[in-house]
């Protein structure tokens, strides 16, 4: 099985298994990589990247029109939802390093659709607020994206996006764990 991915089921705290092989095994008590079977059509890491990327390759061309490209427009969002109220929280929350997101930060400036201000407690904080064009655009951007996801999904039933979108949930947070990080996954 050389160069092919052996298909495993999850684990049975996650999901029901299955016999995913035809074989009687449920693949319960083992773990699911094996360094025989590890390639990039099972590697959820590739999958990850590769769904990022055709993500991405879309959104940019969707919010061309508008003017911004996806990471600046993750940034609106992140702002807009409330999981970034400074760049550090911005840096954070994107995952870019601080000087990135100082730039990034300085193009939503110069665009007019993010503010600088100082907080009037501690003078070292600087907030970012969007403004109501950075609201507006954030708002288009958001209807293209939701047309765009619906287009990718139109042949996936509501259980399955339910369920894909719960099963990324957990995995990011198990992969975010203190336990996960200690052992440097």
């Amino acid at each position: 099985m050389q160069g092919h991915a052996r298909v495993r089921s999850l684990p049975h705290r996650l999901v029901r298994p299955i016999d995913c092989l035809g074989n009687g095994c449920q693949c319960i008590d083992m773990d699911f990589y094996t360094k025989a079977d590890f390639g990039p059509d099972c590697s959820l890491g590739f999958q990850a990247r590769r769904i990022h990327q055709s993500v991405q390759a879309g959104l940019d061309s969707l919010f061309a029109k508008e003017g911004l490209s996806v990471t600046q427009w993750s940034a609106l969002v992140s702002i807009w939802f409330g999981r970034a109220s400074t760049c550090a929280d911005l840096s954070r929350d994107l995952a870019h390093d601080k000087g990135a997101t100082t730039r990034l930060v300085d193009t939503l400036e110069q665009q007019g659709w993010v503010t600088r201000t100082r907080a009037t407690d501690d003078r070292r904080v600087v907030n970012l607020m969007l403004t109501a064009e950075g609201s507006a655009v954030t708002e288009r951007c958001r209807d293209l994206a939701v047309d765009y996801w619906n287009g990718a999904l139109v042949d996936w039933d509501r259980s399955e996006v339910e369920t894909l979108i719960l099963m990324m949930q957990k995995l990011r947070v198990t992969l975010e764990s203190p336990s996960n990080t200690a052992r440097g996954a």
